[in-house]
């Protein structure tokens, strides 16, 4: 089979014979790929012409809605992937992880939607006021960056590597290129043809290369974006690019680290965290054969039950089935290829001038099924027994099913050892002792990405030592490359400008669509609460009547509330204090406020869905006259979620409750759901 490129629209086969690709357990041939022939330069403008302007101008609510359907057609079909997926050597768990892990995260940026405004920008942080009457103030806008999303991927993960960054750049309203490791592209290019014969990301916002893309960073400019996954030493050396320099080219790095694993000095062999230790290990060795950049390669462990640990994690690994990943009972397949497994016994064999092999042959595996072509390996458990002279364990990685097993004296000790790996993507530490703990996370994550910590209470559901999640960050400083991706909104800000705007707060409300303190706010003879969710407009605003408070109205609260804080309700222990005499409770204000802007009879408005930064700003004592301005301050676009189900939208208004001097005594921003007047609509 013949792999094809997908770029300027269409399937196009390279030229020449191209490269060979093998099926990591039998040795056959399973595809050939090329990209001679490509123009690399016309793939990034197609990209950049064709894909950004149509993505950049959906809303963040459309972009989403785009990968939730993206991720439930995937999902209909996830069967397809999985037979060619165990040509890559992997089984079926390890599959699981790579095709539902990788529209696990389709699904995850798709919710992640609700975060953002239904604009094609990001509205960042708060106002800043910059004069002294509030007639000049900045803030920040993000827009999405006017380029493409150029991924260059490892190959142990064919499918989750290109679909958790091309849901975050998707999101932010960016195109992609792809450029999977051509070892496994197969895998790759079958997701990409699902992708585009199902028609529902628009034309330019995806590219596949399969072949080399040697020479495409050539052709990079400012606006884009380059994400690299791999070893270290190739990123370094990408990153260094030329053009990269000189455009000033975004570069997120995730490269291979040494990643630790350590048992804390409160554990005991035979207690629960021990069990959970040692199963952790085992299942990071042989996951995907070892072929993770999350993987530990360093099992760090006290110096008195280190002997306890090696035999208990020989003991386990020796339960673990190697062979063809098709075969009932496998839990361990190959290497991706044969050059993947020359490679590690190459660093197996540099690791052994400072460390002795105490588990596995690196020569022979028993390997069930027809594996005599394929690229099996025995796992491979070294032991360092003076870690802080041998320093080969915190220098080398062997890409595969190996670890080596280290002694530490102190908690100290074992914070140092985790940091010599000079900066990794992730640790764990198995302890039930939350003071060791804090020690421990406090002590190691300057040179760490990610820490688990990992014990009884919640190992049932934890999602372990090597899976990065879509909502945390993914990266790591040092040899770890110091990027960072994924993180929730963070990873979607790395495809957008951060821009400051300065301004009036009328004009900086009309940029944003989000109404600004101080702004120009519009009185209409229609209460905000009666017009319909199309109808209302940013800056719409209902001054209420006014309420003069009393110490009747301070008794009764504390009544109906039981709050009865004595700032509240005895006057005669106020000496010492910020009060003058009996103060009004704050929610009571803000209650007070609701009963004087609320529009009581039943109107569009469906219910109050919550309240944001609510602040009390001033006292309110017996005498004092409140007064409310509401005013319209985002509209946030709700999809119906069937036939049933009614048009309707966020509003959120600004509540500035005033007193008779009209400065402000609290503020806030309530939520309501309001119907739209037309239903036939999203």
């Amino acid at each position: 089979m013949n792999l094809e490129n997908y770029v300027l629209g269409k399937w196009i086969a390279g030229d020449g014979d191209g490269k060979q690709l093998y099926d990591a357990t039998s040795g056959d041939v399973v595809a050939v790929a090329s990209s001679k022939g490509l123009d690399f330069a016309d793939i990034l403008k197609y990209g950049r012409e064709v894909g950004n302007p149509v993505l950049r101008k959906m809303t963040f609510q459309e972009r989403g809605r785009m990968l939730k359907a993206l991720a439930l057609h995937l999902m209909t079909i996830k069967d397809k992937f999985y037979e060619l997926s165990y040509a890559t050597g992997a089984t079926k768990a390890d599959s699981w992880v790579d095709i539902e892990g990788g529209i696990g995260n389709l699904f995850a940026y798709s919710s992640l939607r609700r975060q953002f405004p239904d604009e094609s920008f990001y509205v960042d942080g708060e106002a800043v006021p910059l004069s002294k009457t509030g007639s000049f103030i900045g803030h920040h806008i993000m827009v999405p960056k006017e380029g493409v999303a150029i991924h260059i991927n490892a190959y142990n993960f064919p499918i989750w590597g290109m679909l958790e960054k091309i849901a975050v750049n998707l999101l932010a309203g960016m195109p992609a290129v792809v450029k999977p490791a051509t070892v496994t592209s197969f895998l790759t290019e079958l997701m990409v043809r699902e992708i585009v014969k199902s028609g529902i990301l628009p034309e330019g916002s995806l590219q596949l290369i399969c072949g080399s893309a040697h020479g495409i960073l050539d052709h990079a400019q400012s606006q884009d974006v380059v994400t690299f996954t791999g070893s270290a030493t190739t990123g370094r050396m990408l990153k260094s690019t030329p053009q990269i320099l000189q455009e000033a080219v975004p570069f997120n790095m995730e490269a291979d680290s040494l990643n630790s694993s350590i048992l804390g000095p409160d554990v005991e062999p035979g207690s629960p965290e021990f069990d959970l230790f040692i199963k952790e290990v085992q299942r990071e060795m042989t996951t995907k054969c070892g072929q993770k950049c999350t993987a530990i390669r360093r099992v760090i462990v006290p110096k008195d039950i280190l002997e306890d640990v090696q035999i208990a994690l020989a003991n386990r690994l020796a339960k673990t089935t190697v062979g063809d990943p098709r075969l009932e009972g496998v839990r361990m397949g190959a290497l991706a290829g044969k050059t993947q497994l020359k490679e590690v016994r190459e660093k197996v064999n540099e690791l052994l001038n400072s460390s002795s092999l105490v588990y596995g042959d690196l020569e022979n595996v028993t390997a069930e099924g027809n594996t005599k072509n394929g690229a099996f390996m025995s796992p491979i458990i070294l032991r360092n027994d003076d870690p802080f002279k041998n320093l080969g364990s915190h220098e080398i990685e062997a890409f595969g099913p190996v670890s080596t097993i280290m002694p530490y004296d102190t908690l100290d000790d074992a914070i140092a050892l985790s940091k010599m790996g000079k900066g990794s993507l992730v640790c764990s530490i198995a302890t039930y002792n939350d003071k060791d703990a804090k020690e421990f996370v406090l002590g190691a994550a300057s040179h760490h990405g990610r820490i688990l910590v990992l014990n009884r209470d919640c190992a049932r559901e934890s999602t372990g030592h090597g899976s990065p999640m879509p909502m945390l960050v993914h990266g790591g400083p040092g040899r770890a490359g110091g990027g960072e991706e994924m993180g929730g909104k963070r990873g979607v800000m790395h495809y957008m400008q951060r821009t400051s705007i300065q301004g009036s707060p009328t004009t900086l409300s009309a940029i944003t669509n989000v109404y600004q303190n101080g702004g120009k706010q519009t009185e209409g003879d229609i209460h905000p609460f009666r017009k319909y969710f199309e109808n209302l407009k940013i800056g719409d605003t209902e001054i209420t009547a006014k309420h003069t408070v009393t110490e009747a109205d301070i008794t009764n609260f504390a009544n109906v509330s039981g709050d009865n804080f004595y700032a509240h309700v005895d006057g005669t222990s106020l000496e010492g204090t910020i009060f003058e005499q009996r103060v009004a409770h704050g929610y009571f204000v803000l209650s007070k406020a609701a009963g004087l802007f609320v529009s009581p009879k039943k109107g569009p408005v469906l219910l109050n869905y919550g309240i944001e930064e609510c602040r009390f700003t001033k006292p309110v004592y017996p005498g004092m006259t409140i007064g409310v301005k509401l005013t319209v301050k985002q509209k946030i676009e709700q999809e119906k979620r069937d036939e049933e189900d009614i048009a309707k939208g966020i509003v959120k208004f600004l509540v500035d409750v005033y007193d008779e001097t009209g400065e402000t005594v609290a503020i806030a921003t309530i939520l309501t759901m309001v119907k739209k007047e037309n239903q036939e609509g999203s």
